[in-house]
């Protein structure tokens, strides 16, 4: 009777080791990592940039080169600015010449993508420059003149602070200074590429 009971202790013994052991190998069960939407682009804040192109109109075609300045402030998916910018063109025709050209314009986009970093945009504004009417064995004269501007464009997130955009502009300052009997009138199609830094 003795051995029996040994025998039963021993197998009963064995029995809750051998669940332990069951017990203990079993992963413990673990719960997916949350899902976490990538962090929206913020495009508010001031900016200043570098640009160049062409500029294709009043019976030249030209190169451009210029500075910007600008602010943005975003309200969900919409971005609303403002921008200035100064330019220098160098010429291809002696007839009607633009020197130097500079806007101050509204613009309104829209950030698009996952996380936002691309913003089609629509663009505005004033545009100020030199006109200068040359009629040849006569002279030139020159004038400062104040028109309007509309354009387009598309600017994306490449690197940190950094975005670079593609735009056009029309560009159109009327009526510029006549000489003897000649007038003269500006507009132009400009086409560019820039870089801006954001703070």
């Amino acid at each position: 009777m003795k051995n029996i009971l040994l025998a039963t202790a021993s197998v009963l013994a064995l029995g809750a080791v051998s669940a332990q052991a069951a017990d203990m190998q079993r992963p413990m069960p673990t719960k997916a990592p949350a899902y976490v939407a990538p962090a929206l682009y913020n495009w508010t804040g001031p900016y200043v940039g570098l640009s160049g192109g062409g500029s294709f109109g009043s019976g030249s075609d030209t190169g451009i080169v210029g500075g910007t300045l600008g602010y943005n402030l975003q309200s969900g998916p919409w971005v609303f600015g403002l921008e200035g910018d100064m330019n220098w063109l160098s010429h291809s025709s002696a007839a009607v010449r633009n020197n130097w050209l500079g806007t101050v314009r509204g613009r309104v986009g829209y950030a698009m993508g996952a996380s936002g970093t691309i913003m089609p945009y629509v663009t505005g504004g004033v545009a100020f420059g030199d006109i200068s009417n040359a009629v040849a064995g006569v002279g030139m004269v020159s004038d400062t003149k104040t028109g309007w501007t509309l354009g387009g464009g598309v600017e994306a997130a490449i690197s940190g602070p950094l975005t670079a955009k593609l735009e056009y502009l029309y560009v159109d300052l009327g009526d510029g200074p006549t000489l003897a009997g000649v007038g003269s009138n500006y507009h132009t199609n400009i086409i560019r590429a820039g870089l801006n830094y954001r703070f």
